[in-house]
């Protein structure tokens, strides 16, 4: 994706007696109480970041099988599949076919998300999710991965609109075990409120790609009014957060909820518009441009494309608030993508983005 924003922000933008409704209004509609006191468990901060893997070509995705011992990485520009075991050993495994990238390292599209089925074992079940752009589409496919090669594709969600850039990407089952695909709106911005557009939202489908029981819709619709999403994870509460790109003001970190309506394109950040959910913690563009995020020990760690560099975020207790944001590795490794937590330690596997053919890095991040 690219960071440089395509349009003017929209003249509605907000004054500083609406910020101050729209903080009411935000501090209004939290949900019930719970509480914030911290976990003994919570927090920890990255320490000691260590080069995994090199020779990388713009990964994209990663995404652990679920023994937890290697993990699945993906290839945006060159459509392969990679997996990638604990000690750093790296297998290519095959290519999603039909792939067609942007047109250039800062263009969008490609092969994007991975998400292996939750009961993977490479016998009975050998279902791979994937993300990808074909020439005149973005897709949801299926492939069978038997722990040595990728083979059987078959499209699941097709007819998601493709643009030269905001085409989301990020696939992840939930905790209920359905699968939750981030779309953008294609450079078509209109397309993010329109609930029979599988564009500008957050899906949520069954494995065959029919839409999830207990959709508010009816339909693969899980949430909407969203410009450009990539990031997914839950906490601990089973709570969905999301990253999400913005125009030329704000890019978002927000709380998805069944059925709510973020905004775009009539609010970028929080705004007081009834019926529209305010982020819950904003990023200016330098700084920003939110990739994807993982969460540790009840603190999202959020990757950044433009801003290079890795945010911390603490959820604050077991409540919707966040604490205070800080920034690790700033400039040091360039732009930063692809990330997921390590399961059963307390570690992110972070990628680096667009340094170049076979320049990019799979780090290992402790936290401590």
């Amino acid at each position: 994706m690219t960071d440089i924003r395509c349009s003017k922000r929209h003249s509605s933008s907000i004054g500083i007696a609406a910020m101050a409704a729209a903080t009411a209004v935000l501090a209004a509609g939290l949900a019930q109480p719970v509480s914030a006191a911290p976990n003994a468990a919570d927090g920890g901060a990255p320490v000691g970041v260590k080069t995994l893997s090199t020779g990388w070509q713009t990964p994209w995705g990663i995404s652990f099988l679920p023994d937890g011992r290697s993990a699945l990485v993906t290839e945006r520009l060159t459509y392969q599949v990679h997996r990638l075991d604990r000690d750093g050993t790296k297998k290519r495994v095959g290519e999603v076919p039909y792939t067609v990238p942007g047109p250039s390292d800062q263009g969008s599209g490609g092969l994007l998300g991975v998400a292996p089925s939750p009961t993977w074992d490479g016998k009975k079940d050998k279902r791979v999710f994937f993300m990808h752009t074909t020439r005149n589409e973005t897709r949801v496919a299926r492939m069978d991965y038997d722990g040595r090669s990728l083979r059987n594709y078959k499209p699941l969600v097709t007819g998601i609109a493709r643009g030269g850039d905001h085409n989301g990407g990020r696939i992840a089952f939930g905790p209920d075990r359905y699968l939750y695909v981030s779309t953008g709106d294609a450079l078509q911005r209109n397309l993010a409120q329109n609930l029979n557009s599988l564009n500008g939202k957050i899906l949520r489908i069954t494995t065959t790609g029919a839409p999830a029981p207990g959709n508010p819709f009816g339909n693969r619709v899980y949430s909407y009014g969203h410009r450009n999403p990539q990031g997914l994870a839950w906490d601990r509460k089973g709570r969905l957060w999301s990253a999400e790109i913005g125009q030329e003001a704000k890019d978002e970190l927000n709380l998805i909820k069944r059925g709510a309506n973020y905004g775009w394109p009539t609010c970028e950040g929080p705004c007081a518009v009834k019926g529209m959910s305010n982020p819950k913690a904003t990023f200016t563009p330098d700084k920003g441009v939110p990739a994807q995020l993982a969460i540790v020990r009840n603190v999202i760690y959020v990757s950044s494309l433009r801003g290079q560099r890795l945010w911390r975020v603490p959820i604050i207790g077991n409540s919707e608030r966040l604490g205070t944001k800080t920034a690790f590795y700033p400039g040091r490794y360039g732009r930063l993508r692809a990330i997921a937590k390590v399961p059963g330690v307390n570690e992110l596997w972070l990628g680096t983005s667009d340094r170049g053919n076979g320049k990019n890095l799979i780090l290992r991040v402790p936290i401590k």
